[in-house]
């Protein structure tokens, strides 16, 4: 597919829908699975909500990255919503602590594979100069979606059921594969393989581009405080005497929106390093925030760093990789980014249960480490920063 001069096509906004879909309908559920796992008896398992998914997730990606290169982008956007349409249905006749944890562990393969091959279709259609923008643009709706989606989530708990919120989930899923039937393939023809087995053979150059290395550290350090966030929130919400169980995250969510709203060519103007050494320290503020968090509107307050930190930090990393990435593999070096991104979320929720233990005064524990891996983040970015310097003041 040709690029265009304007990101703002059919194919973008159908995108872009999907997506909303997409990430509201695996995030609707998120608030309510610590209780829901609770019942069933599995209150020290409540760290492998989100660690399980995230495994998969990241399992995922290097198949999700080899075959949007070769089979194509629009077939692996499809079977990611197609998995989150099937589990999604499935978790009301789940009744054990050992199926639900298997579920979960199916469930991520959804999120292991739409984004990848997302990202991918979204590179193929927008002009370089204006990577950032559509990355924030795109952003806009899945974080809305990832938004609205506990919010949604926990007011159908409340007023029909759990099980009702979990055939909501489905149908959201299902409603974007259908958008996805008619969206175009933009991977080129002479690049198109038909699917075989072989292609499911996986060597470690399709787990690793080194390309995007420093993209890949700097996800990983951030997204720690991902998991940490989703973890602990949702308990920590009623300690400060909230109900709503998603309103953090409906905050957070709202506060990146505004910052892809305003501030989605800032990477493409000032350069990626800047907009994520800021980030970085906007997120270590936030999770000192999050430790010491016992009234309403310092969780209010935190909430927002939190989301004003991911607005700029998501599209940034994104649109970095793609920069730093051969466009023969670019989904293998988006790929290679989104594992970072659940191998950091999977490993601050598994940290976060482990050290938390449902125990309130152990609370503040995982926010201090996940702001200190911030702070490594910020570092890292800075003495990069400081090399391009010197190198580009010896070109000229």
């Amino acid at each position: 597919m040709r690029k265009t001069s304007s990101i703002y096509t059919t194919q973008f906004w159908l995108l872009c829908v999907s997506n909303f879909l997409f990430s509201a309908s695996f995030q609707m559920m998120i608030p309510e699975l610590p209780d829901y796992l609770k019942g069933m008896g599995g209150k020290e398992y409540i760290g492998y909500i989100i660690a399980l998914f995230t495994l998969t997730a990241g399992a995922a990606r290097p198949f999700s990255g080899k075959l949007t290169d070769t089979v194509g982008r629009v077939p692996i956007m499809a079977i990611g919503s197609i998995v989150c349409f099937i589990c999604s249905g499935i978790y009301p006749f789940v009744h054990t602590v050992f199926g639900f944890l298997l579920l979960r562990f199916f469930h991520g393969f959804s999120t292991g594979t739409k984004p990848t091959a997302t990202s991918a279709y979204v590179a193929d259609i927008i002009p370089e100069d204006r990577r950032g923008e559509a990355q924030g643009m795109l952003g806009i709706f899945t974080a809305t979606g990832m938004s609205l989606g506990p919010t949604i989530g926990s007011y159908l708990v409340g007023w029909t059921s759990i099980d009702f919120m979990f055939f909501t989930s489905s149908a959201f899923a299902l409603f974007s594969i259908l958008i996805l039937l008619n969206m175009k393939e933009t991977l080129p023809k002479e690049q198109k393989q038909p699917f075989s087995l072989k292609l499911l053979k996986i060597g470690w150059a399709d787990v690793f581009e080194p390309r995007v290395f420093p993209a890949f550290l700097v996800m990983l350090t951030v997204s720690f405080s991902s998991g940490v966030v989703l973890t602990l929130i949702p308990d920590q919400t009623k300690l400060v005497g909230l109900t709503n169980k998603g309103i953090f995250f409906t905050i957070y969510t709202i506060s990146s929106l505004v910052v892809r709203l305003f501030f989605a060519k800032s990477s493409d103007k000032y350069g990626r390093i800047p907009i994520l050494m800021i980030s970085s320290a906007i997120m270590i503020v936030s999770m000192i925030m999050c430790a010491f968090a016992d009234s309403v509107w310092l969780f209010v307050l935190a909430s927002i760093l939190f989301g004003f930190s991911w607005g700029f930090n998501t599209p940034t990393l994104m649109a970095w990789t793609v920069d730093l990435s051969h466009e023969d593999y670019r989904g293998r070096a988006i790929a290679t980014t989104y594992i970072a991104l659940e191998a950091g979320i999977g490993i601050g929720a598994l940290v976060a249960g482990y050290l938390y233990k449902g125990v309130v005064e152990n609370i503040a524990i995982p926010y201090y480490f996940a702001g200190f891996l911030s702070f490594v983040s910020l570092v890292y970015l800075w003495v990069i920063s400081r090399e391009s310097v010197k190198l580009n003041s010896l070109e000229n």
